[in-house]
């Protein structure tokens, strides 16, 4: 009985110490929460200690809000689960015809696979299998195979006036330099025109520039392109201090999948592969015969996707799922239909959510903090294999990705592994960090309806991001 007893009495002091600290923990948090952003902004925040299985926190859980980024979490979990750890992004390459005497009688085809990070240097391992038939001659057609996915170039609800801008890259299943072009800008002596290079070179756009090296300190400079009328004519102006380092812009370009094959035929030139054929879309023919072809792992595509909140990324992982499971040609709408399963499988119903795209961007996509959470815990808890390229995909705090200038001199430094997530009013953090006495906690802060930068918004994040550090 004295033992019954005095095992009770042990229980009753354990529970009421993880009481008094989760109390403690709400007490800290609820004071950050009163901050004045919140008079007319909202907050909701949800902790989850993955060690104990019990809820630390939760305010606003339930509500409704905008994800933005973070819905990449979900993007790349079922990328992991749905595609496979050993998924392999595939650009390909045929011809057709015949090849007599170094002459390619007949046309190329690439065909995209959603690489979303094909680079222009993969150019040439496309070309090393042209080089091994040895053509030095092609009187046909090069053509840019984009019939694994719809014709849709945006996300639904994208924003309009967000072009021309990287974060908003026109989408394609053949993709090249993260479909962007970027601007260099070196100052020259005082009143000359300062120096504009573009990379990656070519004919497929224009540029004019007229940017001013001064005497002054200040710098600025717009670029721009002709977005309106969606032509790809880059433009840059302003002026620049004679003091500055080079000066880095990027633009998105308008039809990327012909920038792609523009690219290439560039290179044939550089190769001295004779080519005066047409430039155009079209389907690989069946009969056409595989010379080469570039693969991306899934895992890196993952880890540059989170890290760098890539939305290209994002979206041609959803492509890819709609492909797999609905087939060509893929559409954002049956990549969703796969992220509705994820959802299902970790106990919550799709029809209480509204998700458009793969990447956030859209202010039509709504989900919960409890839903967010429910993940994190899915993951860790049911996903072993897969949780460490999970977990180490996430930005850490101070060291690497979107968190690199974030929780510099705090106990969240290198702790707090998350994805970020920003819109215009929108900032959300979720992710995992260890706590003081060692428990793994899952948490998420999403707050939105604010107006201004998302400074200070961030700022009462990395606080409550600190308290989860050095709860104990």
């Amino acid at each position: 009985m004295k033992i019954k007893l005095f095992i009770y009495i042990l229980l009753f002091i354990s529970l009421t110490n993880a009481q008094h600290k989760t109390t403690k923990l709400s007490v800290q948090i609820d004071a950050i929460l009163k901050d004045t952003l919140f008079n007319r902004a909202i907050a909701a925040v949800k902790v989850y200690d993955l060690s104990t299985q019990t809820i630390l926190y939760k305010k606003n859980n339930t509500y409704l809000l905008h994800p933005a980024s973070n819905l990449k979490l979900f993007t790349t979990a079922a990328g992991l689960l749905f595609l496979g750890q050993e998924y392999k992004f595939s650009t390909k390459a045929y011809y057709t015809g015949q090849i007599i005497n170094n002459t390619l009688y007949g046309d190329i085809y690439i065909k995209g696979g959603f690489d979303p990070f094909f680079k222009v240097d993969d150019l040439d391992s496309l070309l090393v299998g042209l080089k091994n038939l040895k053509v030095k001659r092609i009187t046909g057609s090069i053509f840019a195979d984009v019939s694994s996915m719809d014709s849709l170039f945006w996300g639904k609800g994208w924003m309009w006036d967000d072009d021309p801008s990287t974060s908003a890259p026109y989408l394609s299943s053949l993709n090249i330099n993260e479909n962007s072009i970027q601007v260099f800008t070196l100052p020259q002596k005082i009143k000359e025109q300062s120096k504009v290079t573009f990379y990656p070179e070519s004919k497929y756009y224009s540029t004019i520039t007229d940017v001013i090296s001064i005497k002054g300190d200040s710098t600025k400079i717009k670029v721009s392109r002709d977005w309106i009328n969606r032509k790809n004519k880059i433009l840059v102006n302003g002026f620049q201090s004679y003091k500055d380092d080079v000066d880095t812009s990027e633009v998105n370009i308008f039809r990327p999948e012909l920038f792609f094959i523009d690219l290439f035929k560039e290179k044939l030139d550089k190769l001295d592969i004779k080519y005066s054929g047409n430039l155009d879309t079209l389907s690989t023919p069946n009969n056409a015969v595989i010379f080469s072809k570039v693969n991306r792992g899934l895992d890196s595509v993952i880890i540059k996707t989170n890290k760098e909140s890539n939305n290209l990324g994002a979206e041609m992982i959803l492509y890819a799922l709609a492909e797999k499971f609905y087939g060509f040609p893929a559409t954002a709408e049956n990549g969703v239909k796969v992220i509705d399963r994820l959802i299902t499988l970790i106990g919550h119903n799709p029809e209480y959510y509204r998700i458009v795209d793969g990447s956030g961007v859209s202010h039509y996509n709504l989900i919960t903090a409890d839903l967010i959470i429910d993940l994190l815990k899915y993951m860790h808890n049911k996903e072993s294999n897969l949780f460490n390229l999970y977990y180490n995909s996430l930005p850490i705090a101070g060291a690497d990705g979107t968190l690199e200038d974030r929780m510099l001199t705090s106990q969240a430094y290198k702790n707090v592994h998350a994805k970020t997530g920003t819109l215009s009013g929108v900032s959300n953090i979720s992710g995992y960090v260890t706590a003081a006495n060692g428990d793994k906690l899952a948490f998420t802060i999403l707050m939105q309806n604010y107006v201004g930068k998302s400074k200070p918004a961030q700022d009462i994040q990395d606080s409550i991001c600190t308290i989860l550090s050095l709860y104990k």
